[in-house]
């Protein structure tokens, strides 16, 4: 197991585009909570690696990156983006925060609050 900082290597395992080392980063237990949309939490790394499955086949260069941080002892706090190109060719973008909770080095629970947010538009040229 790794002692690397369970946020780093999220981080770091959703760029490799590799699911498996997605749910690796997580206990066997693990919670997530989704509190804007309750019917979408679940229990299990299993269902985070169904999850990420999902994610690459559809947006397979997804990229992910930690815009703020702050940690106090196992909580951590994490501001997340995400940007891919879909199926149809355009910039997908999610964002928002999660709040999470370290067991172990890995990530045992969390509530996410991350959504779709409009990609970022061409400046206009001209006036």
């Amino acid at each position: 197991m790794s002692t690397q900082d369970p946020v780093e290597r999220l981080v770091e395992a959703i760029n490799s585009h590799d699911p498996q080392k997605v749910a690796d980063c997580f206990t066997t237990d693990y919670r997530a909570e989704v509190p804007h949309r309750p019917s979408e939490g679940f229990t299990g790394n299993e269902q985070v690696l169904a999850n990420w499955t999902a994610i690459f086949s559809r947006l397979p260069d997804i990229q992910g990156r930690v815009l703020r941080r702050a940690t106090a002892g196992p909580e951590f706090w994490a501001e997340f983006e995400y940007v891919g190109t879909g199926p149809d060719g355009a910039t997908t973008v999610l964002g928002g925060p999660a709040i999470m909770w370290a067991r172990d080095g890995l990530i045992s629970r969390s509530r996410f609050y991350l959504a779709p947010v409009p990609a970022p538009q061409p400046a206009p040229t001209g006036a």
